[in-house]
């Protein structure tokens, strides 16, 4: 039998060859046709899902937000970012070791910026936090593997790190802390942006100007940030995140639009004049809450708004748009309106008599009482001394006399005089705020009563806000043309105005220039002769009408407590400005002299001081007309600059920092003015201080302020010099 030949070693080569050919051409085969699955067929997944790793498409820009001025172009309303700070516990570049080496380090750094916890404290915060998501990490990793049918849990992946939200300057220097360092891929370090609202002059026309939500997109909340929300946001942008070489890159497809400025009319002086006069006589009344309005005579323009509210015992803050929310009946203002429409209607003329006896009118068996009923039997009273002392029942007759049997041809000449119009405020306003309520007497909703008529004579059965008194009175002020109060000056984009608004006439002539001179006299009488003998001053001529009105209740008038008020312009002669106080339940004998007239006669005097007075007879002695004047400690910047105007000496002791103490030297009739140290992250010493520069020190600091009367800071809530906490409330006493 014959032997198989024996395979030669060149033989079994080339098997093996082959056999490695083979496999080689499957395996590229294989490859190919991955290749073409990968590209062909599955194509569009493996783009999208590698665009999703890589690139982030239509991520929002958000634009600056518009600011918000005062008349003279200094801010009341600017955008600061604010960031919330987090530790993303699952980032997959996050080392362990590495965050074990630098958690002392970095907790005895945040303890130190933001004492408001402990280095042991922001310690545990991180490695508790760094411990539970591995459990969870575990936990979840289990459910996968095992293919459990549990939900994932994720409750530790984001550890707030810092409590409070913090500024872009905090921000940037914890980037240079142990650990946080780093790439935020590898420090877990997460951002929540949000913004908000930085107002200069602290809670100064804070309910006036709003208030914005802290997330962009929800824009503002109250006041003219709500107003005109829609100009100030401005349009967003869009860009694209792209990831290269292990970093985000931010490529802008479409660049944001900034928001526009609004202008107001709102003046910072008087403003802060006229907050001061308020607060300080609604703290001496205890009462429910006040406001003041100014606006001026020929323009219309309103140059301070105060709406103060009590959150409790001799605090008081900006709360409800009380200037157009009170809707109340107005009281004896309203009688101003009355004896216009009966002198112009020829009904009566200022020197007409009514017997008035002891001040009870008994009509129709209800009573109408003056306000020193029984006092004593004073006869027979001209229209015009009715006015003077605020007669309700020379009011009433005069009224009864004229329209008694056509009570429409009363109610009508009013609705004539366009103070029953609905007017467009610029401030967002509710339900029936902001508007007038004097009805037929065919009203079918508001059946008129058989003493209707007299009682609306003298400012009940009405509901009359603030503001339209307001805009009457100025009217008479204004030679007869009554104009709309409004707080919007303009609109401005890229610093040009795009919008400027004008002053709108409501009523071209109220009245005939007889019946205006008439009104005009009266109401000077009333405040050297009248009722509002405390509002008279020697400084400027003051006229108006005093206003004491019940509030009515559901158990009845007396027990809804008094609002008082006073309206009126100044000077008398040549009226610059019109302004409106009113006090809603104030303690004490309720006189619309002596509680919102004071506060009338105050802001009357400091206005005219400031803007008017052109002699130093004008003004008292020690003010900054004397040789060596009394200055409020502040910035010494402003300081000094306001000394060289006013060419006074004075001497800088120590190296002139930026806040400064200011003390007289009479001997050497000069102002030394010495160093205010302020140390970070300890309570700043602001006594000596005007409010406005405290509040900015203090609010710059991080605190919450809150103020009580006016002039100088005599004391603060919180010691100078100790460990401040950010977000306290420091309460301030101003003498």
């Amino acid at each position: 039998m014959a032997k198989k030949p024996q395979k030669t070693d060149k033989t079994k080569a080339l098997n093996r060859y082959g056999w490695m050919v083979f496999f080689v051409s499957i395996g590229f085969i294989a490859i190919i046709v991955c290749i073409f699955k990968t590209k062909y067929v599955e194509g569009d997944m493996w783009r999208k899902l590698g665009k999703q790793v890589t690139v982030k498409e239509n991520r929002e820009i958000h634009p600056n937000r518009g600011n918000i001025y005062s008349d003279d172009g200094r801010l009341l309303a600017i955008s600061e970012p604010l960031y919330g700070v987090y530790i993303d516990f699952m980032s997959e570049g996050i080392k362990e070791d590495t965050l074990r080496k630098y958690v002392t380090p970095l907790s005895q750094a945040l303890a130190k910026k933001f004492p408001e916890r402990t280095a042991s404290q922001y310690k545990k915060i991180i490695m508790d936090g760094w411990a539970l998501s591995r459990k969870e990490l575990a936990y979840n990793a289990n459910i996968k593997r095992n293919k459990l049918n549990k939900p994932y849990k994720r409750k530790s992946r984001y550890v707030r790190l810092i409590r409070s939200d913090i500024n872009y300057v905090d921000l940037k220097e914890i980037k240079t802390y142990p650990y946080l360092c780093q790439r935020s891929n590898r420090s877990g370090l997460l951002l929540e942006e949000k913004t908000m609202r930085l107002k200069p002059f602290g809670p100064l026309a804070s309910r006036t100007v709003g208030s914005i939500y802290k997330e962009y997109e929800m824009g503002g909340t109250s006041g003219l940030e709500l107003k005109y929300d829609s100009l100030l946001r401005g349009e967003p942008g869009a860009k694209t995140r792209r990831r290269i070489q292990g970093r985000w890159i931010d490529v802008v497809a479409v660049e944001p639009k900034d928001g526009m400025d609004v202008q107001t009319t709102l003046n910072v002086d008087i403003q802060d004049i006229a907050e001061h006069a308020l607060r300080n006589k609604l703290v001496e009344t205890n009462a429910e809450s006040g406001c003041a309005v100014i606006m001026e005579v020929a323009t219309g323009e309103i140059k301070a708004i105060a709406n103060l509210d009590r959150v409790s015992h001799g605090i008081y803050a900006e709360g409800n748009p009380n200037v157009f929310s009170y809707m109340s009946e107005p009281g004896s203002t309203f009688k101003t309106v009355s004896l216009m429409v009966a002198l112009e209607d020829g009904v009566v003329t200022p020197d007409d008599v009514f017997y008035v006896g002891d001040g009870v009118l008994n009509y129709r068996g209800r009573n109408i009482n003056d306000h020193d009923a029984h006092r004593q039997n004073k006869g027979y009273v001209t229209v015009r001394q009715g006015m003077y002392s605020s007669l309700n029942t020379v009011i009433a007759q005069m009224i009864l006399k004229g329209y008694e049997d056509n009570p429409t041809k009363y109610v009508q000449h009013i609705h004539n005089l366009g103070i029953a119009d609905k007017i467009e405020w610029d401030v967002p306003l509710k339900g029936r705020e902001g508007t007038v309520s004097i009805r037929y007497p065919d009203d079918k909703h508001n059946p008129w009563s058989k003493t209707a008529l007299p009682w609306m004579s003298f400012g009940y059965e009405t509901q009359v806000p603030p503001i339209y008194i307001l805009m009457f009175y100025n009217g008479i002020a204004n030679g007869g043309k009554m104009i709309k109060p409004f707080l919007t000056k303009a609109i401005i984009h890229n610093g040009e105005i795009v919008k400027e608004y004008k002053t709108q006439v409501i009523n071209k002539s109220l009245c005939s220039d007889k019946t205006l001179r008439e009104v005009q006299n009266i109401l000077r009488g009333v405040v050297t002769d009248g009722t509002g003998k405390a509002v008279n001053s020697t400084m400027v001529n003051i006229s108006g009408k005093t206003g004491t009105a019940q509030i009515a209740s559901t158990v009845g008038y007396r027990a809804g407590g008094h609002y008082v008020s006073f309206c009126g312009y100044f000077p008398s002669e040549k009226p610059q400005y019109t302004c409106f106080v009113g006090i809603r339940r104030p303690e004490g004998i309720p006189s619309g002299g002596l509680m919102p007239g004071k506060v009338f006669k105050d802001i009357a005097e400091g206005v005219y001081s400031r803007n008017l007075a052109t002699s130093p007879i004008d003004v008292p002695k020690d003010t900054l007309r004397s040789p060596v004047p009394k200055v409020k400690g502040g910035m010494y910047n402003y300081t000094r600059l306001a000394l060289k105007a006013l060419d006074r000496n004075y001497k800088v002791s120590d190296n002139g920092s930026d806040w400064i103490t200011a003390f007289p030297d009479t001997i050497k009739q000069q102002v030394i003015l010495h160093d205010r140290s302020v140390r970070e992250n300890l309570v700043p010493n602001v006594i000596g201080m005007g409010a406005r520069d405290a509040i900015y020190l203090l609010e710059n600091e991080g605190l919450k302020v809150v103020v009580r009367g006016s002039g100088k800071v005599t004391e603060q809530s919180l010691e100078p010099g100790t460990q401040l906490v950010k977000g306290s409330v420091i309460s301030i006493s101003l003498k």
